[in-house]
């Protein structure tokens, strides 16, 4: 591996000292924790200071949509600090309705107001807030295998394991089942069943739970971490009908999903679906400034025409981060990355992932499309028992972190999440690396093929 930068192990161990000493790190035990130390990054690459090199098959946290440090990006917030590095949410400025007015027009239907938020949790959680009031209920539907953020509202709303410790057990959440065919919890034998099936489940818990009391659904148009599950053709327009019918807000979270990640502005696109609110962050500008929104249907942005809407944030629609969507979206226009992570997920990571999946016995599915992609890891094919247990940690674990290990070594950062290893690289990886990070997944699997019976 080639590095960028001459290696300097002094510098790097300084820089993990202070780490150690002052930064607390999230979704971690303090102590068991050994972070690296990151020299730089640049397009679908980072390395450390020891000289190593890797592939990021993690876009950060699946946000680098247009890779790290696009020269046209960090100009924009570097002009933008010099003209008007911040002002407040209460006035207009022209970088902050810029950014507005580019994000409404690719957003579906008459999404076209737009609350700035700093990320995606706060997102979801102005967009409950804003269908609860909207509405004049409390309660919220959310899915089993998702995630929302981990602010107070959107970690309840959430359905995987980080859930757990801050459940407060009375935030008026109630979770269902989404369709999941290759794990179904409705026995289901095809895709047609599943979505029939799933469909039939939301509506009886909408019943036992009076749908008079229920504000709004809350679905990732396609979970992320929870396993990129595509939903089954016919699944979300189903949803947006029991939604019409009993007056319940359809909100769709596109945090990950959103801006070019599945070879669409937004994944909704692939469904022919539009909900009553939205969520985005992360590739809206590439995770280069905190920057997160709800775009807002007309209807429930009338609804606070005349009476004001009680939620705001210091930091809302901040220039320097509008600046960086500005500059996101117009690269990702002028270079067509929306149109390129199309075409990769079509002719090179879709058939290369599947092709591994032929050849090695751990991969039970393969499943996304654009630049949005999971292999479900599995002891035995025959009956999908998972490579290690659900929501497993230590020894119970070590499958899937010696195939890590191994994935690092043949210079490739991975995201791992349970018995899963995802592939989502930034949405303008080259065909080349592309094929360089299918490469090193070949070499990692045989590692988690000794795992499989």
């Amino acid at each position: 591996m080639t590095p960028h930068v001459e290696p300097d192990p002094q510098a790097g161990a300084a820089v993990k000292a202070a780490d150690r000493a002052h930064v607390f790190h999230s979704w971690s035990a303090q102590g068991l924790i050994d972070p690296l130390a990151v020299a730089g990054a640049g397009g679908s690459y980072f390395w450390d200071y020891d000289g190593n090199r890797y592939l990021d098959f993690t876009s950060g946290l699946v946000y680098t949509n247009i890779g790290y440090q696009h020269p046209r990006v960090v100009e924009a917030i570097r002009e933008q600090a010099g003209r008007l590095a911040t002002f407040a949410p209460a006035f207009a400025v022209d970088v902050r309705s810029e950014a507005a007015r580019l994000i409404a027009e690719r957003t579906p239907g008459d999404l076209d107001k737009i609350f700035f938020t700093n990320g995606g949790a706060e997102a979801v959680e102005n967009a409950v807030r804003m269908a609860r009031l909207h509405t004049g209920r409390a309660k919220v539907l959310s899915a089993y295998r998702s995630y929302h953020g981990a602010t107070s509202t959107a970690i309840n709303l959430t359905g995987d394991p980080r859930r757990w410790p801050s459940d407060t057990g009375s935030a008026g959440v109630v979770h269902f089942w989404a369709p999941f065919l290759y794990r179904s919890p409705f026995y289901s034998s095809n895709q047609a069943e599943e979505s029939a099936r799933a469909l039939q489940h939301l509506e009886d818990t909408i019943a036992f739970e009076g749908p008079q009391t229920v504000a709004a659904i809350v679905l990732e148009t396609i979970p992320g971490t929870a396993g990129i599950m595509t939903p089954p053709p016919g699944y979300l327009a189903g949803v947006r009908e029991i939604c019409d019918r009993y007056g319940i807000v359809f909100v769709l979270d596109e945090v990950m999903a959103g801006f070019g990640r599945t070879g669409a502005w937004f994944a909704a696109e692939h469904y022919g679906v539009v909900p009553d609110l939205m969520t985005f962050a992360k590739g809206v500008n590439s995770g280069y400034v905190p920057l997160g929104g709800v775009a807002i249907s007309a209807e429930i942005a009338a609804t606070f025409e005349k009476r004001p809407y009680p939620g705001g944030l210091t930091y809302s629609g901040h220039p320097l981060a509008c600046a960086a969507a500005v500059a996101t979206i117009r690269v990702m226009e002028d270079e067509k990355v929306v149109e390129h992570a199309a075409h990769i997920g079509e002719t090179v990571l879709g058939p290369g992932l599947r092709e591994l999946a032929e050849r090695h016995p751990s991969v039970g599915e393969v499943r996304g499309l654009g630049a949005f992609w999971a292999l479900d890891l599995v002891r035995d094919r025959e009956t999908r028992e998972p490579l290690v247990p659900y929501n497993a940690s230590g020894e119970a674990a070590a499958p899937m972190a010696a195939f890590g290990a191994a994935c690092k070594k043949n210079g490739l950062w991975p995201f791992i999440n349970m018995n899963r290893t995802h592939a989502v690289p930034a949405c303008n990886i080259t065909e080349a690396e592309a094929k360089e990070g299918l490469a090193a997944l070949d070499a990692a699997l045989t590692v988690a093929d000794e795992y499989t019976v």
